[in-house]
């Protein structure tokens, strides 16, 4: 008994190992756009052995567009992205490589592309320039802006101090919002990437305040996995949840919507050697991704609500939880007479009944 208990041990750590591969790993269709934020750090980690999981891992999540971070050495970089079928990449020629789109060719179409705050006295708080891609999916226009803020710190913003880690995030938000709010008002902006720090601090010692302050015309798309698990945080040498995806209000209704996911992908679980293998050959961050399917231009978005038709609607705050009356493009909470509070985009010119 004790040898066939022993033999349907290891036949079932053989059969787990074997299910741990990253032949399992995907996440991309064809009807949503897909995007992620990914730190890759120091690209190539570990040589060739990084630029052969790299390239496996990008093709079968099977994105529509990656923001990655972290590109040491440019030229392994681009000849991996040449080599992969389907994909390109943007990447500036400037002192410093580092941030990086790489799109599917098949599915993004690149209308341009190009960096913002690039002169040095904007290198303080924006030590890598964002870059900036302007691209058509399935007919719609987007913007995504990559992102790599400085690291570390002590948790506490020192305003007075120009070198203080937390106050240069700080500012660089402030920088970002500017751009956007100057720029892209009525856009559909996504932005995203190492952004190190965290989005549920305090105000007081928050460096996303800017976009934190304005939830009317900002959100949060990896909110749920800030406030949820460490298991799904993006940094888990930390553990800290660092690397994020925010969106413009004009998008909000699409989050909204039932199809839409957020998630850290766990990539070291499909790999015999878990975190360690992972963090020794790939990198230290895990990256996070959004399906969405943003909507027509010109299209009237419904509120992402199912059948209330048997409950009463019984009052409406913001997210601050002030009673207010409905208004248009406004991020409200509906409360009904069953219990129920649902967070709702106001997407329509009247309140829905």
């Amino acid at each position: 008994m004790s040898r066939i208990l022993l033999s349907v041990f290891f036949f079932s750590v053989f059969v787990g190992a074997e299910a741990q591969t990253l032949d399992d790993l995907s996440f991309g269709t064809p009807d949503a756009l897909e995007i992620a934020t990914w730190n890759i750090e120091w690209f190539p980690k570990n040589g060739q052995t990084t630029v052969n999981y790299v390239s496996e891992i990008i093709e079968n999540l099977d994105l529509d567009v990656y923001a990655i971070q972290e590109i040491d050495d440019t030229t392994v970089f681009k000849t991996m992205v040449e080599g992969l079928e389907n994909y390109d990449y943007i990447m500036m020629n400037g002192w410093f490589g580092g941030l990086v789109f790489v799109y599917n060719t098949e599915r993004i179409e690149v209308l341009d592309a190009f960096e913002i705050y690039t002169s040095s006295q904007y290198w303080n708080p924006l030590p890598r320039s964002p870059l900036v891609l302007k691209f058509k999916h399935l007919g719609e226009i987007l913007y995504a802006i990559n992102n790599h803020y400085k690291c570390c710190g002590d948790g506490s913003i020192d305003l007075g101090n120009s070198n203080d880690e937390e106050n240069r995030r700080l500012e660089a938000n402030i920088l970002i919002e500017d751009y956007i709010s100057q720029f892209h008002s009525n856009d559909r902006v996504i932005l995203l990437g190492d952004l190190n720090d965290v989005i549920t601090e305090p105000a007081f010692s928050n460096v996303f305040t800017p976009f934190l302050n304005e939830p009317e015309h900002y959100m949060f798309a990896d909110m749920d996995l800030a406030l949820g698990s460490s298991s799904g945080w993006s940094y888990p040498s930390w553990p800290s949840h660092i690397d994020h995806i925010l969106i413009t209000n004009e998008l909000v209704s699409d989050l909204l919507q039932p199809e839409t996911v957020v998630e850290s992908i766990d990539i070291a679980s499909h790999l015999t050697g878990g975190w360690s293998m992972y963090d020794s050959n790939i990198s230290d961050h895990r990256p996070v991704v959004m399906r969405i399917v943003p909507s027509q231009v010109g299209e009237e978005v419904l509120d992402p609500v199912t059948n209330y038709t048997n409950v009463e609607l019984i009052g409406i705050s913001d997210v601050l939880g002030r009673e207010c009356e409905y208004q248009p493009r406004q991020l409200l909470l509906y409360r009904y007479s069953d219990g129920t509070v649902v967070k709702r985009f106001s997407s329509s010119a009247r309140q829905p009944e």
